[in-house]
């Protein structure tokens, strides 16, 4: 029998009992036993305290020896007789990839255990489902359903559980954010403003005033939002209107890349739930939005979103939470959304920017007003990297840039214009037609007398008309303003400078006394002077034979030339030149009326001089030059910088037969020029040239935003220069090798050998020639006259193509073309150029 003593276990452990002829043994099972309790320990050490050995308390207790001494001994060691933590082999799952786990639960309450596996992997962890289910089920995390599926009812997050999260959550109002609605490719995306802005918003619409009537300038003051409408609108170009949202709560789905806000009444109606969850302590709640779709709040942390995934059927059954869920989430802080960085609201630089030929100006086929926002954007970043301190000192603001599209209203439905090419249009080809049709003719339209008028109007009206829109809602502005023309645009400011006025200027004066003095020289001019100006030397013995004089050869028709068998070309350049002597005759008789002088008296002085088409009223770029016959509107300001970009401007000028610009040449109101240009742009083309005509010379290289020369370049000319050092060592060698040997000095004479040796003259030794290339090393760099169109300074410059580029140069030939919107080198050098007229220069880069 077992003994009664007091001292017997409270939970006697699984035995078995065997019946022998001496006292009953006690043999433990395999099995596991369970652990002693801490009572009968306490009195195994109070019987070893009292002085009894390991056996009598054996036998008193009905235990094992060992178990006796192993409970004494961890009393002597640890002074306590408590089961001690083992520590075992590490799990396999760490923390990190536990707290990865049960965030893809949380936003994916479906996931599949393989999912997690797979989750899992990802991190460099490999273990098998069942010890992912293991291990959250251990953190009670999650269930097992019998289906695969992971169950978070009750959802709790690692390492909380659902009423420790639950008890330790206080409420706190949501704190709104504004968006606005832009469409994409057919389909609307919500964008954040910026966080000066909402907080403009979200004042004015708490300040308690009428909504109706507030109008809160955003985006740099670009745009206005009417708190009233809810409605975002353009202030300096045309676009549709945007909507305007207070957001508080948005979801996501599987296949959406952004996060959509809920409407702003139903997320007031979530809002109020979710207060009363956390107030009360209740979760689990269920709501019901007007689309019939299921939202449930399960916690804090997750909440979710379900749409009905049938019809209703005719009893109204409610949705059911079927399909996969959208991810719910609270505030704008939850989302992942990149709020962009607000704008200075100092000014110091407005910038006008006008495109080339098409609708589209990139290879996104994106708007010209999409283009400049790039560009801002790309200004306003590198305005915080290479003028941040002048910035934090509040010395500078930003420059402002402002497109000016010209091509909605040449094909507008006013002029008709698309509307007659499309009757003439072929059926074949649809597309490239189209294309050709959209594109390529504004080129030609630029062309026409009628639509060049139309397109240099359209340019300037609208520049006049936001200028004076801007200084009416910026007072303040006390900065400069320049220009910015692309491809085609390029050439539409070009013509439009050249023919503007400086009525307050000295360059008007001067220009209106070299033309009355080059009347009189005109006049006194013989018909020798003249035909040798058209280099028509030739003719001279023709006219003289008919006695014919000045006069008599501006009398002439083409049919009297034709009579005295004067060839075609020469007849054309006679006829012209007899044209533009009575057009400036006319000009001559109209500069007493006011208007004609503001257009014709006061005119900058002539492109060129000494060409062949020298005769050719230049200073008017009519028809002489191939440009037709307009009237040039003019500007109510005066520009402060011209930068063109992938420009035509040199070659227009070329086919219109102007071979040479004067150096002494400038625009009339426009003091700096800069022709900025990729390597590989198959339309742009350099100037300089056309100023210098008898040299050779390369454009400036405009530097990488980050310092210096992009790598491959700086290696091209490293292998170039190591390429010419080696060729230059062996031609010294070669010559070295082929010099005649030096002939030996005869003996000296005897009247020498007696002189002595400080009287013996000194023999010159010949003085080593210098190559070539030493001479063209040593000589000073040359100093280039390039003219006056950027007063005084170069102005071709080069972008660096990029290494990818440099492979094929065809294959980037259109990218080049269209990358001037996107390049941080080109948007530096407007910010360097724009701000050194201000005093203020580069910290890197320059």
């Amino acid at each position: 029998m077992l003994s009664s003593d007091p001292f017997q276990l409270s939970q006697a452990p699984e035995c078995q009992i065997t019946q022998m002829s001496s006292p009953v043994v006690i043999r433990q099972s395999n099995m596991k036993t369970k652990h002693l309790s801490q009572d009968v320990r306490q009195r195994v050490v109070a019987l070893h305290k009292a002085g009894e050995g390991y056996k009598k308390i054996s036998k008193a207790l009905t235990l094992h020896v060992s178990t006796v001494r192993s409970i004494v001994i961890k009393w002597k060691t640890h002074q306590t007789t408590e089961t001690l933590p083992r520590s075992g082999r590490p799990p396999k799952l760490c923390n990190q990839v536990r707290r990865k786990l049960v965030e893809d639960i949380v936003q994916q309450p479906l996931t599949t255990l393989r999912d997690l596996q797979n989750s899992a992997s990802e991190m460099g962890v490999h273990v098998h489902t069942s010890t992912i289910s293991r291990s959250l089920h251990k953190g009670r995390t999650c269930y097992m359903a019998s289906d695969d599926k992971l169950e978070t009812s009750p959802p709790v997050l690692y390492p909380m559980s659902t009423q420790t999260m639950e008890a330790t959550m206080s409420y706190e109002a949501v704190v709104p954010h504004w968006f606005y609605a832009r469409a994409e490719e057919g389909r609307s995306s919500w964008n954040p403003f910026s966080k000066e802005d909402s907080d403009m918003l979200e004042a004015a619409f708490c300040s308690g005033t009428n909504p109706n009537s507030i109008v809160v300038p955003v985006c740099g003051g670009r745009y206005d939002v009417y708190l009233g409408s809810r409605r975002r609108l353009s202030v300096y170009w045309d676009e549709e209107d945007s909507i305007v949202q207070r957001c508080t709560w948005f979801y996501k789905g599987d296949k959406d890349s952004r996060y959509v806000p809920y409407p702003e009444n139903f997320s007031e109606i979530l809002e109020d739930t979710y207060m009363q969850a956390v107030t009360q302590n209740e979760w689990k709640k269920r709501l019901e939005s007007p689309t019939r779709d299921l939202i449930i709040l399960h916690n804090p942390k997750l909440m979710v979103h379900y749409q009905p995934s049938g019809i209703t059927d005719e009893w109204g059954a409610t949705p059911s939470e079927q399909g996969r869920p959208r991810t719910v989430k609270r505030g704008v802080e939850n989302i992942s959304v990149e709020i962009p960085q607000g704008e200075p609201t100092q000014i110091d630089h407005l910038v006008f920017m006008v495109h080339g030929i098409g609708p589209a100006c990139d290879l996104q086929f994106r708007s010209i007003v999409q283009c400049v926002n790039d560009f801002r954007l790309v200004s306003l970043n590198l305005l915080h990297a290479h003028f941040k301190k002048s910035l934090e000192q509040g010395q500078i603001g930003r420059v402002e840039f402002l497109p000016v599209n010209w091509h909605n209203a040449l094909h507008a439905d006013a002029t008709g214009v698309d509307n007659d090419i499309q009757r003439i249009t072929l059926p074949s080809i649809c597309r490239l037609r189209q294309f050709t049709n959209e594109t390529l003719l504004d080129l030609f339209f630029y062309n026409s007398p009628t639509y060049c008028q139309t397109i240099v109007n359209t340019v300037c009206g609208e520049m006049n008309r936001i200028h004076r829109l801007f200084l009416e809602r910026n007072p303040t502005f006390k900065g400069r303003i320049s220009f910015t023309g692309h491809s085609l645009g390029s050439l539409i400011l070009f013509d439009l400078l050249t023919n503007q006025v400086d009525p307050t200027g000295n360059t008007p004066v001067k220009t209106k006394t070299s033309v009355q003095r080059s009347e009189p020289q005109t006049n006194k001019q013989t018909l020798k002077d003249v035909l040798k100006e058209l280099e028509l030397e030739e003719l001279i013995s023709v006219f003289e034979r008919e006695m014919m004089d000045i006069d008599a050869l501006v009398l002439c028709s083409e049919q009297d030339l034709k009579n005295l068998d004067v060839p075609l070309g020469p007849r054309k350049k006679i006829l012209n030149y007899i044209k533009c002597r009575r057009d400036r005759k006319v000009t001559d008789t109209n500069s007493t009326a006011p208007e004609s002088s503001h257009n014709n008296d006061l005119t900058p002085p002539p492109l060129t001089s000494g060409t062949t088409f020298s005769m050719v009223n230049y200073e008017y770029f009519d028809v002489g030059i191939g440009q037709v016959r307009i009237n040039y509107p003019q500007f109510s300001f005066h520009p402060e910088i011209f930068f063109a970009w992938g420009s035509p401007i040199g070659m227009f000028l070329t086919v219109r037969g102007l071979k040479r610009i004067d150096p002494k040449y400038q625009f009339p109101t426009c003091k700096r020029f800069f022709n900025i240009y990729h390597p590989f742009d198959p339309v742009a083309y350099r100037i300089e040239p056309m100023v210098l005509r008898d040299e050779e010379f390369e454009p400036m290289l405009i530097p990488h935003h980050k310092g210096r020369k992009r790598m491959h370049l700086e290696l091209k000319e490293g292998l170039t220069r190591m390429g010419t050092d080696l060729l230059g060592s062996l031609r010294v060698a070669w010559q070295t090798f082929t010099r005649p040997p030096v002939p030996t000095l005869p003996p000296p004479t005897a009247e020498v050998a007696e002189l002595p040796v400080s009287d013996i003259p000194p023999v010159a030794e010949a003085s080593p020639v210098a190559s070539e290339d030493e001479v063209s090393v040593k000589e000073d760099p040359i100093q280039l006259d390039v003219g006056m169109l950027n007063g005084g300074q170069r102005f071709d410059y080069v972008l660096q193509e990029k290494p990818i580029e440099s492979f094929n140069e065809y294959l980037f030939a259109l990218q080049s073309h269209l990358c001037y919107w996107t390049s941080e080198d080109t948007a530096l050098l407007f910010l360097k150029e724009i701000y050194q007229t201000m005093g203020l220069s580069l910290i890197l880069g320059y």
